[in-house]
């Protein structure tokens, strides 16, 4: 599988990104500058990386969307090849219009850093393929502004049409309806704020993350 991790000026999660790839792939990922106005050719998927792009100032992935590189990634979406965004790549691709809504400062203005349980609510998508629908799961997080937020027609859209990927099964930061992830109408394009990297082994605690890597082997082999 021919993938792309974008390194962004701040980002501090792009390595741990990588290497999951690596791992259930085989094949080390391109690590793709910001700078740069063109992704690999032939690529099977991009992935957004947590960190702390252009240190969250204006707001949490705003200045990191208009990089010259985030053209290359909406066009790649808008034909179908599978975009993935954690954290702040979640933060990245609402802002650049892939995704809608927006990630807000976490309730009780508190910075979150541990394993979550999350449920499974989705799994006909590229990248929930390989859990169960109402599976609960554990994967960590770390941030300070995962709080999801979006109108509430947009809210029971994404409710409406199977578009919420997962949910957190605890109070974590606020999130409007406990959202943790959602999918575009395509479905090619998942941004979460869970850290699916940090979780693909026994050293690391737990395997739940490393289904979501597994499942997108699949649907790009198929």
């Amino acid at each position: 599988m021919k993938s792309a991790v974008i390194v962004f000026p701040g980002s501090n999660c792009d390595r741990d990104l990588a290497v999951a790839i690596e791992e259930v792939t085989g094949s080390a990922p391109e690590m793709l500058w910001h700078g740069e106005t063109a992704l690999p050719v032939g690529i099977d998927l991009v992935a957004v990386p947590g960190g702390f792009s252009y240190g969250d100032y204006l707001r949490s992935g705003a200045m990191a969307a208009r990089s010259p590189v985030m053209k290359a990634v909406v066009e790649a979406a808008e034909r179908g090849v599978p975009v993935l965004g954690v954290c702040n790549g979640f933060q990245i691709l609402t802002e650049a219009g892939l995704l809608p809504g927006a990630l807000m400062r976490n309730a009780g203005l508190s910075f979150v850093c541990r394993p979550v349980a999350l449920t499974v609510e989705n799994s006909r998508s590229l990248f929930t393929s390989r859990y169960d629908a109402g599976e609960r799961i554990t994967i960590p997080v770390a941030h300070h502004d995962g709080n999801y937020t979006a109108d509430a027609d947009t809210l029971d859209r994404l409710e409406g049409e199977g578009r919420v990927a997962f949910r957190y099964a605890e109070r974590v930061n606020g999130s409007a309806r406990d959202i943790a992830g959602i999918v575009n109408a395509q479905g090619n394009v998942l941004g979460m704020m869970p850290h699916p990297e940090r979780m693909i082994g026994p050293e690391h605690g737990g395997a739940d993350g490393r289904r979501l890597f597994e499942g997108l082997v699949q649907a790009v082999a198929a």
